[in-house]
Formats: C-alpha cells, sequence, structure tokens
C-alpha cells in the first residue's frame, strides 16, 4: 500500500460502517493511528483532507477534528502553516524507556519497589479523583460503577492477575473521568507497573477477610465520592487507600524480612574463631 503524500484519501482496514460510543474521538484517534501506521507514512507526510477522511470512516468532520487534536496533543501530528496536518516525527518515549522497562525487573529481585509505584501513584490518583467528582459525564459515572461492580465479583476465584486488572480499570475509569489529557496519559503509562504492584499486593491483603473488607470499602468510598461529586472527599478517599494499601504492604514486607532473617542459620561454636 503505498503513502499518502497528498490529499489522497486512506484506505480504510476492514471499513466500519460507523463508530459509535461515548469515547468516539478516542476511537477515531486510535483507528487514525493505526491508518498512519499501516500505510506506513513517514514523518512530514501529509494526511487526507477532513471531509475524505469523514467520509471513509463514518464519521462526522467535528469528530475527526477532535481526534486529530487528540493525536496532536501527543505529539503525533502538526499542523502546518498554510494547511493541512502533517505525520510528525516520533519521539523517544522517554518514560517507557527510563522508567518501565528498567522497573519491571526490580520486582522480581525486590517486591518493595511497589511501594514506589503506590508512593506515585498517590497524588496522581488523588488529583484525578478530585478532578473525576467535578468533570465526570453520566457515561464515565455508569462505566465507574461497572468497573467497581467487575473488581467485586472477580474476587475470590483464585487469580489475582484477573482481579488486579478489574481493580486497575476501576482506577483508571476514575482517572479517564478527570478528563485531563496529561494525568491520564502518565497514569495510563504506569498502567503495566501499577498491574504488576497491585497484583503482588492482592496476592497477600486480599486473601485476609479483614483486610479485604477495609479495602474494598475504600474502594466503594471512592466511588460513591466521584458518583456524588464531592472533589475533596473524592480526593481524600484516593489517598486514604493508597495510604492503607502502602502501609499493609510495608507490614508484610516486614514480616517478611523479619522471617528472612530468621530463618539465617548462625555459625556453630566449633566454627567462631577464637
Amino acid at each position: 500500500m503505498k503513502r499518502t503524500t497528498d490529499n489522497t484519501a486512506l484506505p480504510m482496514k476492514n471499513k466500519p460502517s460507523s463508530l459509535t460510543g461515548p469515547r468516539l474521538a478516542d476511537r477515531v484517534a486510535l483507528r487514525l493511528s493505526e491508518m498512519i501506521a499501516e500505510q506506513g507514512l513517514k514523518p512530514g507526510d501529509r494526511l487526507p483532507a477532513e471531509r475524505e477522511l469523514s467520509q471513509q470512516m463514518g464519521v462526522s468532520r467535528s469528530s475527526l477534528r477532535e481526534a486529530i487534536q487528540k493525536l496532536t496533543a501527543q505529539n503525533q501530528l502538526y499542523a502546518r502553516q498554510g494547511g493541512g496536518t502533517y505525520v510528525r516525527k516520533p519521539t523517544i518515549n522517554w518514560f517507557t524507556q527510563t522508567v518501565r522497562m528498567p522497573l519491571e525487573p526490580l520486582f522480581e529481585s525486590d517486591p518493595a519497589y511497589g511501594l514506589d509505584v503506590l508512593e506515585a501513584r498517590h497524588g496522581l490518583e488523588s488529583n484525578a479523583a478530585y478532578h473525576a467528582a467535578l468533570r465526570a459525564t453520566p457515561q464515565d459515572k455508569a462505566r465507574i460503577l461497572e468497573c467497581f461492580e467487575r473488581m467485586a465479583a472477580c474476587h475470590g476465584r483464585g487469580d489475582p492477575m484477573i482481579e488486579a486488572r478489574a481493580d486497575a480499570d476501576f482506577h483508571l475509569a476514575i482517572v479517564e473521568a478527570s478528563h485531563n489529557l496529561v494525568l491520564k496519559q502518565v497514569v495510563v503509562s504506569l498502567y503495566e507497573l501499577v498491574e504488576v504492584s497491585i497484583s503482588r499486593s492482592l496476592s497477600k491483603l486480599y486473601v485476609v477477610p479483614e483486610i479485604y473488607d477495609r479495602l474494598e470499602g475504600q474502594h466503594r468510598d471512592l466511588m460513591d465520592a466521584v458518583l456524588l461529586g464531592n472533589g475533596e472527599q473524592a480526593a481524600q478517599a484516593a489517598a486514604d487507600h493508597l495510604y492503607a494499601v502502602k502501609n499493609f504492604l510495608a507490614q508484610f514486607e516486614e514480616e517478611d524480612a523479619r522471617q528472612r532473617r530468621a530463618k539465617v542459620e548462625l555459625p556453630k561454636r566449633h566454627d567462631i574463631a577464637i
């Protein structure tokens, strides 16, 4: 398939008749990004005219324009003076290169690094919860409730990864409801680390009924505050939840360390030099 360097329309792969849903612009942006990759467009190549793209994708020009704005904010596209939208030179994903990749192996050697993830999440998600309470749409609230119910349904199935994904989806639904693009991008970038840290947390915490009940109650408090539009309460609920998780994990790590020390064999008396 040849590269498009003028206003020739980009062919659709398995072209849908239309795109619908509460996050239409996100879906259009994703498909447009896929099309750019499929076409092999290079930095500096011009996209087809909005009218042609909107017709092929089965969406309105306003939805397409919003999707282009999203990709522009993500540094995938840029507008050139004189008209037209162009592919931007790919930038180095500094987060992937300097944070995610080096840290993943650390979880294998030292699970205590999960506490660092919780500290990072503390400020981000408290802020996101505050804004979500003020900005959440009816669709956002329905999504948060859906994720909460799925998270509860996953408990006790014996698969911590499934429960971890449901837990992370719940928190990410709140972040999305903040409608803050920067917060969303940063937290989504953390998603894999969040998932790893949550799965390790759940394998320790959620098997203890008293701890699970407390954390489940905190999730509910967080959800209720967002659904009721109470920003201060939502921020506090998010902070309290992550603080509690961190404290529980720290206690478990301290106990594990104590048990490891207790298993160390001391030198026998005749081995001690006198």
